[in-house]
């Protein structure tokens, strides 16, 4: 095999989904590695964004997955294939059974040569599901594993990490809501750290991932919609009621939020669209399964320890904070007064103390 006669800066791997938000961390990890990497994307000029690697070892190209030749140009130097693409609400000619059901394996039927094929889809993949997202995640697996019985299929559950979709729609809700409506307050998840679910894919291109098999990824812990929500609360320091939402109710407002954002040409900020697919979705549990557990088709499985929502996200959460992130009271260490960053004071009860400074303030020379 490839993998046992070259290393990694002898491979190209091929991620179709490189410049989204788990992209960005497989491609990291992926250069980390060594790995020269090639990120397929409408856009190439918009692709700033991705990681930074060795010189020439990252390089975004032009592809569209409605555009068979552009595919298989973009894998035809391919060692191994990534597949990440994945949308949660249809938009324009971005659909669920072109993006998710029929491009994986038009993917692998083009990608012959690739030694391995790792595509990423999601807990709650069900061809029977009344969801057209999951329904269509679920067709997508069943024709790739027949194109290429050998492919590694991720399911992570909810993802969380800076950029996310998740924790920062909590956060940007709260923020501007005065009660919080909550469809699926009771539905479990199990958040999984996007860091986590990229060392999965790293592992599988390296090979360490047998292929042919489902794996379910979840975190350490499994989480009501409830749950996570007043978790956001506690971080960002504010108190808003949470309104749980029937599920016919949800249904409802997602079809006329849906149908309003489609009319105004996506003017309605993302945050406030729950769509009537996505209502359907927090239905649902979306855990690791038991079976998946018993037979080590995990995180824990592939030999990982899955990160808390603890220690990511209150990282990137403390900006919803009435305050910020940039309060000085709140992250001066205890017994010490911080340098002043003013040489003159603001005003009374701005803490305006230059004697107790242990160096110049901004503006100041070191000879005051």
């Amino acid at each position: 095999m490839i993998g046992a006669l070259r290393t990694p800066e002898q491979q190209t791997v091929t991620v179709f989904g490189g410049s989204g938000f788990l992209g960005r961390y497989v491609v990291s990890r992926l250069a980390e590695r060594g790995y020269r990497v090639l990120v397929p994307t409408r856009q190439p000029n918009l692709a700033n964004f991705l990681p930074l690697g060795k010189v020439g070892q990252i390089n975004p190209i032009h592809a569209n997955l409605r555009n068979e030749d552009s595919v298989a140009h973009a894998v035809a130097r391919a060692d191994h294939v990534v597949n990440l693409v994945g949308i949660l609400q249809e938009t324009g000619r971005q659909r669920f059974d072109t993006l998710q059901a029929k491009a994986p394996a038009m993917i692998a039927r083009l990608a012959r040569k690739a030694v391995s094929f790792t595509h990423v889809s999601a807990i709650g993949a069900d061809a029977n599901s009344e969801s057209a997202y999951a329904r269509s995640k679920a067709e997508g697996e069943a024709a790739l594993l027949e194109a290429r019985p050998d492919a590694v299929i991720l399911r992570p559950s909810l993802m969380f990490g800076p950029g996310d979709s998740s924790f920062n729609r909590f956060g940007t809700l709260a923020r501007m809501l005065p009660v919080l409506p909550l469809p699926g307050a009771d539905t479990r998840f199990q958040p999984v750290y996007a860091g986590d679910v990229a060392e999965a894919v790293v592992r599988a291109v390296d090979g360490a991932v047998p292929g042919g098999r489902v794996y379910e990824l979840g975190g350490p812990e499994i989480r009501t919609m409830r749950q996570m929500m007043e978790f956001v609360l506690e971080v960002t320091e504010r108190k808003r009621p949470i309104v749980p939402l029937p599920g016919n109710l949800a249904r409802t407002m997602g079809g006329v939020l849906g149908t309003l954002d489609w009319l105004t040409l996506g003017l309605i900020p993302n945050e406030l669209v729950t769509t009537r697919d996505q209502a359907i979705l927090l239905e649902t549990d979306n855990v690791v399964s038991e079976g998946a557990v018993h037979e080590g088709r995990t995180l824990q499985g592939l030999g990982l320890t899955p990160t808390t929502i603890e220690a990511i996200v209150p990282s990137y959460l403390l900006r919803f904070r009435k305050t910020g992130q940039f309060d000085l009271k709140r992250n001066a260490p205890p017994g010490n007064t911080p340098d002043l960053l003013a040489h003159r004071s603001g005003g009374a009860g701005s803490g305006f103390h230059p004697e107790r400074a242990t160096g110049p303030a901004v503006g100041q020379s070191s000879s005051h």
